[in-house]
C-alpha cells in the first residue's frame, strides 16, 4: 500500500491549511481522537506512519500506541528540528520554532529512540539551504554515527520554493565516503510539481521518498472562495464523479501515479476522512487524464508565496 499517515494535525489542534473549522477544544477527545485515527489507519491496512516532536503530542501519541503493537511489518519516520511552542492554544501567534543545532538534534533524538524497532527513517525537519544544516559536518557526523548504530535510514524533509536545489545538494552529502541521506520527503502535488525535476537521481540512486501536501493544504479540495481554481475543481468533480470517489482520491493518486512513490502521506484528521482518502486505492489515472491534471501547474514561487498567506485552522 502506497498509502501512509502524517500525524502533523492529529497532535496539535491546529495546522495551515485553506479550510476554517471552529470548535471548542478538550484534551481527553483530542487525544481519544488520534488514537482512534491510528487503530483504524492500522485496520485499514496502513503499516507506515509519520511523526515529528514539532507535531504537538503526535510523537508521544504514537510511541504510545506503538506499545500496543507486535507487528515488524510496521515503519516509522520522524523528525527532528521543529519545536512545538502553541500549548495548545488556538489564539497563539507562534506555533513551532526551527532550531536546527547540535542541541537539539541530541534533545529530540532521546525523544524520538522510542519509536525504535519501528523507527525506519530519521529525518531533518525541513532542510533548507538558508539553515546551514546540509554543511554543519558536525551535526552530519552525529546523524551518521546513528544511521550506524541503529541501523536507520537518514532523511531530510523539504519545502519552500528551493525543493530541488536542497534535494540535490543532500544527495552530495558524504560521511567517510558514503552518502548520508536515503530519504527524501518532499511537497507534491498537482500545483507544485517541482520534483518531478529530481526524480530520476532519486530514483536512480535508490532513495526512498515521501509525498506531502498532495492535497495543497487544501487548496485541491473545491472552494468557491478560491477563484483561480476553478476551471481545476471542474476536472477535479468530473474525475471523482467518475471513480465514484472524493477529490481528495484523485489528487493522492495524482502523486502516486506520477511518482511511482513509495509513500503518499495522508493528513487526516479523523477516521472518515482517513476512510475517503484509501478510496485512493480504488482509482487508476489513464495517461490522458495524468496529461490535463498536470496542466494545474503552477510556478513554485506562486505557489509558496499563496501558502504563506494561508492560517492556521
Amino acid at each position: 500500500m502506497y498509502l501512509a499517515l502524517g500525524t502533523a494535525a492529529l497532535g496539535r489542534p491546529l495546522y495551515i491549511n485553506i479550510r476554517h473549522v471552529q470548535h471548542d477544544f478538550s484534551m481527553e477527545s483530542f487525544t481519544q481522537n488520534a488514537q482512534s485515527v491510528l487503530d483504524e489507519a492500522y485496520r485499514l491496512g496502513i503499516r507506515h506512519f509519520d511523526t515529528a516532536p514539532g507535531y504537538g503530542l503526535a510523537e508521544k501519541l504514537l510511541i504510545d500506541w506503538l506499545q500496543t503493537k507486535n507487528d515488524d511489518s510496521i515503519t516509522v519516520s520522524t523528525k527532528w528540528g521543529y519545536t512545538y511552542v502553541a500549548d495548545f492554544n488556538p489564539n497563539a501567534k507562534t506555533h513551532e520554532v526551527k532550531e536546527h543545532s547540535l542541541s537539539k538534534l541530541n534533545e529530540q533524538w532521546q525523544d524520538s529512540k522510542a519509536l525504535l524497532p519501528y523507527l525506519s527513517v530519521y529525518q531533518i525537519h525541513s532542510a533548507t539551504l538558508e539553515s546551514n544544516v546540509l554543511q554543519n559536518r558536525t551535526i552530519l557526523e552525529r546523524l551518521a554515527f546513528l544511521k550506524r548504530r541503529y541501523a536507520i535510514g537518514i532523511g531530510i524533509t523539504t519545502t519552500g520554493v528551493n525543493q530541488t536545489e536542497v534535494i540535490k545538494k543532500a544527495l552530495d552529502v558524504e560521511v567517510d565516503g558514503n552518502q548520508l541521506f536515503d530519504s527524501f520527503q518532499c511537497t507534491y502535488n498537482m500545483l507544485d510539481q517541482s520534483i518531478s525535476k529530481v526524480l530520476k537521481d532519486l530514483k536512480n540512486q535508490q532513495k526512498v521518498l515521501l509525498v506531502k501536501e498532495a492535497l495543497a493544504n487544501g487548496r485541491l479540495l473545491p472552494n468557491s472562495k478560491l477563484k483561480q481554481y476553478q476551471s481545476q475543481y471542474k476536472e477535479l468533480n468530473f474525475l471523482a464523479t467518475k471513480y465514484n470517489v472524493g477529490v481528495d482520491a484523485i489528487a493522492l493518486q495524482y502523486c502516486h501515479a506520477k511518482l511511482n512513490v513509495d509513500w503518499v502521506l495522508s493528513g487526516a484528521t479523523n477516521s472518515a476522512h482517513l476512510r475517503q482518502n484509501l478510496k485512493t486505492l480504488e482509482v487508476e489515472l489513464n495517461e490522458e487524464e495524468l496529461a490535463n491534471l498536470d496542466t494545474f501547474k503552477i510556478d513554485p514561487k506562486d505557489y509558496w508565496n499563496e501558502r504563506k498567506q494561508l492560517q492556521w485552522n
